[in-house]
């Protein structure tokens, strides 16, 4: 008897060969198939799930990238905004020994040189930093709003001037109930550390007596427990005034 031969293939004849290739092919797709069937027969399955719309909506990407309103016109930017989106990213902190924001010492010497060379420093450009801080769209008088706010911060007083048209529409807008209902009714609706409550007439009548002006740099500023801002940094100074405005028309 012969001796058997581990390896040996148990496939002898074609017809064998192309069985074995067609069940190679076949196996496979009547597992998948069998798979499929079970998950949609469970109870609660999507008899949808495996439709190509489906399929299609759960390849779409995590996160998609969603541009929000367009940016002011060049010319009709405030101060503050323009800090925000161009200046902050080195006078934040400090970037290349650039002033830092509200850093009085920092800002003393510059302050000493008066507006007109600060801004003309930034419309030539000085040290690292490029003419119009990088920003070509930058008029000169955005550029003097942009560093009297700065300056400003650190104590130089400069007259801060008339808002552009575009800002005072902005503000204008704004709606003061809505940021006194986010921002200021937290302490202003229970008097809390001694904050004037909204509608108290008699803890009102001195402070509108300051005047509009007044109040909204006492938000700015911060006064007694209330924070800069109220805490909240991200408040324009439009949104400030309407909100005061609006807390000072119900307590006339």
């Amino acid at each position: 008897m012969d001796a058997h031969d581990p390896h040996s293939s148990f496939i002898k004849t074609p017809q064998q060969l192309v069985v074995v290739i067609l069940l190679s092919f076949l196996v496979p797709v009547l597992g998948i198939t069998l798979l499929v069937q079970l998950v949609l027969s469970r109870p609660g399955a999507d008899p949808g799930a495996m439709t190509s719309d489906a399929i299609s909506a759960r390849l779409q990407p995590v996160a998609k990238l969603e541009l929000g309103a367009p940016a002011a016109t060049p010319g009709s930017r405030s101060g503050e905004e323009i800090v925000k989106a161009t200046c902050a990213t080195c006078h934040q902190a400090g970037v290349a020994k650039a002033p830092k924001l509200g850093g009085k010492n920092e800002w003393a010497a510059p302050i000493k040189q008066g507006l007109n060379a600060l801004v003309q420093s930034v419309i030539k450009g000085k040290g690292v930093m490029l003419p119009r801080a990088g920003d070509t769209s930058l008029t000169d008088e955005e550029i003097r709003r942009a560093v009297i706010h700065m300056a400003n911060l650190a104590g130089a007083g400069f007259k801060v001037p008339a808002a552009p048209a575009q800002a005072q529409k902005t503000a204008a807008a704004a709606d003061g109930k809505a940021v006194y209902d986010k921002v200021c009714v937290a302490c202003h609706q229970v008097s809390v550390a001694g904050s004037p409550k909204l509608a108290d007439k008699a803890a009102w009548a001195p402070r509108i007596k300051t005047g509009t002006d007044a109040l909204v740099q006492s938000v700015i500023k911060g006064k007694g427990a209330m924070l800069p801002k109220a805490g909240n940094p991200a408040l324009s100074e439009g949104e400030i005034r309407a909100a005061v405005e609006f807390m000072v028309s119900q307590s006339k």
